[in-house]
């Protein structure tokens, strides 16, 4: 079946918009589903209904039964605030005292209640994995692994509900979204045989081996336990002195250091199950497989000043991004893959050893084969029901799919259901309502903290004849889960197989993979990183891990760190590059994608309305439009204002469409907005000057009409420079930069050094 062209497809939008085909849309981040009143209300009324793109669990009881209630039902009720317990409350301003000025009084129950909540809200973070962002969705099966596995979800055309949780793995909650940091990328199966949690990164190796060492990883990359400092990033000394002694971390380290450990969205990021699994068909054949998602997006990334500067402008830009294009329309789509590989006793392909987590299989070996779509629809109802409470484990299995022998997944099969306990306060964490199974359960299980579910009988064990000998064990026939019955021999040690000991040529093979601006970058990132370590002798020793990855790359980092580059210590690979591993070089849709557009007062109404028209074309084409102006408001009065020269900076918008050249606002002088210090007498607006120099320095569209090109020319930026848009009409001009946002990047603006090309 022929594809369509994404950008193409989108440029036809546009071309529609404009002559008046598409319907209207909506600029997301509306705080609630209806607007409030200016004054305080006062007639009683029911809770408002969710907004439209979020949604809660489904109602189920906690033992798997579909109770067929709405989800409102499971929300609170009623128009009048009450206790825990329904009874209706006169005040909750003021506690109970003898007298307005008396001593507060014991018997005071609201305020006990109120505050013993309130001092309790808070559930222990997670240990890794602690800052992320949720969304509810639908896996549709594609039925193409039907061959190999007997998995129900896998089916063709079989929909199955889901819920993702993406994350950072070092920071805390509080950290921001935006740092370089391996992410999480954890899916909830909500399958008729029970959950399945594919539990995965973005990226598709690990620091470590084997699960033993995960502590030690993870300390290494924390904040030093004497001051608490840094948070949510690796460049430190403890991370590089575990880094430069550990080598098997080289190849996870590297991805790190790459464009893949600031993604520029979550909807743009892949995921890999990291580990191999085995898959089992109805006659019990077996098949090793990598699972991949695959953003229909493409992948794509911040660059390192984007990150920076969001770091402080937005921390909160990967979560806003998400549920902004759930809000919007634009459902985030991946379609997940496997690479597919014979089961031999030897666990390994072309070489490469299955069992390892710190190898990959390339994709030129083995390609990825789609196998069914994931799409984002909902966003949660609410963050800490739903996102905070969700609980993932690697040993959620379903019929049809098995585990290995790989020692890293071998400690999180240990590790994952240990730390739901401490969390969530008992055993029972299968109850939250964001974790219930859509499949019927009866487990014996009995009592713990937080058991809601009010089980009958009086013979929670087996065998038994009080409860009619129920529940029964079930057989392969009846869809029972069954593990591949494999032969285990060999001596009790602690060692690790020979091919482990490989550490280096992988991290070649990404190297050498690489186009130039992105191995500009690893450079870059590695002599940052590197450079904010204290200990000289950390840094050297890890310019010897890089001198074992290529030459050039080591050089380039000891010129940065001002240190002599040492000679690799044994011989470096010979590796064939992997063009997939590159996130350059393709074209992708434009879905959601961010368009800022600048104005001036708009006190012309036909600039108001040639504005208008850009704006809607950017909606009908399935991008945001947000508008910039000198101050809030309406243009004209009908053009709605989402962002001011104040409270806009470059790093929220992937291209940037400027009408004109708008003079300064009446606060561009530096006691009001330091970025427009001396500007109030100045041709342009200094802050849009600053808007443009940003978007140009970091390799997005920029382009412009009227008087465009006078702000271009003040910001430095080169008319005739690459990406650089300048038009008659913003409708034109909005045509050409989606053909712009298909490759992500203006990649022509970042020369890469003689030796790296």
């Amino acid at each position: 079946m022929e594809q369509s062209h994404p950008i193409r497809s989108a440029v036809d939008k546009v071309v529609g918009a404009v002559t008046g085909d598409g319907g209207p849309a909506e600029i997301p981040g509306v705080p609630n589903s209806a607007p409030p009143s200016l004054e305080e209300p006062t007639e009683p009324r029911e809770p408002l209904p969710p907004k439209p793109d979020q949604s809660g669990p489904d109602t189920f009881s906690p033992t798997g039964q579909p109770t067929g209630a709405p989800q409102a039902k499971v929300a609170q009720d009623g128009a009048y605030l009450t206790t825990a317990q329904g009874l209706r409350l006169r005040d909750t301003d003021h506690s109970l005292k003898a007298g307005p000025r008396g001593p507060v009084l014991l018997q005071d129950h609201h305020l006990r209640e109120k505050v013993m909540h309130f001092d309790h809200e808070r559930i222990p973070e997670r240990v890794v994995h602690a800052r992320g962002a949720g969304a509810h969705g639908v896996f549709r099966g594609y039925g193409a692994a039907s061959n190999i596995t007997k998995a129900a979800f896998l089916g063709k055309d079989v929909e199955t509900p889901v819920f993702v949780r993406f994350s950072t793995v070092i920071g805390s909650r509080g950290s921001a979204d935006t740092v370089r940091d391996t992410r999480g990328f954890a899916t909830k199966f909500y399958t008729s045989e029970g959950v399945f949690d594919l539990v995965g990164n973005n990226i598709p190796v690990f620091f470590i081996q084997d699960a033993i060492k995960f502590p030690d990883v993870i300390h290494a990359a924390k904040w030093h336990p004497d001051r608490e400092i840094p948070q949510a990033q690796t460049a430190h000394d403890t991370f590089w002195d575990f880094a430069g002694l550990h080598t098997e971390a080289t190849f996870h380290t590297l991805w790190n250091m790459s464009d893949r450990g600031i993604p520029r969205s979550y909807r743009m990021m892949e995921g890999f199950g990291v580990h191999t699994f085995r898959l089992v068909d109805a006659e019990g054949a077996t098949t090793l497989v990598k699972f991949h998602w695959k953003p229909k997006l493409g992948v794509h990334s911040l660059v390192w000043e984007e990150a920076q500067l969001l770091g402080g402008v937005d921390p909160d830009f990967h979560r806003r991004d998400l549920a902004d294009a759930i809000e919007a329309g634009a459902h985030p789509q991946w379609e997940l893959g496997i690479q597919v590989f014979p089961d031999t006793p030897e666990q390994t392909f072309e070489g490469i050893d299955l069992l390892d987590s710190t190898k990959i299989v390339p994709e030129e070996l083995a390609p990825v084969q789609r196998i069914g779509l994931l799409t984002l629809n909902a966003n949660p109802a609410n963050f800490f029901a739903e996102t905070e409470q969700v609980a993932f484990h690697v040993g959620h299995l379903v019929p049809g799919i098995d585990v290995t022998d790989d020692p890293l997944l071998a400690g999180r099969l240990f590790s994952y259901l240990d730390t739901q306990i401490t969390r969530l306060a008992g055993p029972n964490f299968a109850q939250i309502p964001i974790n219930r199974p859509h499949a019927p359960v009866n487990d014996m299980l009995r009592d713990g903290f937080h058991q809601t579910a009010v089980h009958r009988g009086v013979a929670p064990y087996r065998p038994n004849s009080l409860d009619g000998g129920c529940p029964f064990t079930a057989g392969a026939a009846e869809g029972a889960y069954v593990e591949v019955p494999l032969e285990v021999s060999g001596r009790k040690v602690r060692e690790a197989p020979a091919s482990y000991a490989d550490h280096f040529s992988q991290a070649r093979l990404f190297w050498l993979s690489m186009s130039p601006v992105e191995r500009e970058h690893i450079i870059a990132a590695y002599t940052f990183e590197l450079g904010k370590c204290y200990e000289q002798a950390v840094k050297e020793r890890y310019l010897g891990v890089l001198a074992n990855i290529d030459s050039v790359l080591c050089r380039q980092v000891a010129e940065g760190l001002g240190l002599p580059a040492p000679a690799a210590s044994q011989p470096l690979a010979d590796s064939p590059p992997s063009p997939a591993l590159s996130q350059i070089g393709q074209t992708w849709p434009a879905d959601g994608r961010i368009i800022g557009i600048v104005a001036g007062d708009g006190d012309g109404n036909g600039d108001v309305a040639a504005l208008g028209a850009v704006r809607q074309a950017v909606l009908d084409g399935g991008l945001v439009p947000l508008i910039i102006a000198p101050t809030g408001g309406k243009l004209g009065g009908t053009l709605p204002v989402q962002r001011t020269f104040v409270t806009a900076r470059s790093v929220e918008f992937d291209a940037l469409l400027v009408a004109g050249a708008p003079a300064p606002g009446k606060d561009a002088y530096g006691a009001r907005d330091a970025k427009a210090a001396g500007g109030a007498d100045a041709p342009v607006d200094p802050r849009v000057l600053l808007l443009i120099a940003e978007v140009y320095r970091h390799g997005k569209p920029l382009g412009g009409w009227g008087t465009a090109s006078q702000a271009f020319s003040e910001a430095g930026v080169p008319a005739q420079a690459p990406g650089v848009l300048l038009g008659d009409d913003g409708t034109s001009v909005l045509r050409e930069t989606l053909e712009l946002l298909g490759t992500h990047r203006v990649w022509d603006r970042f020369p890469a050094a003689a030796s790296l090309t």
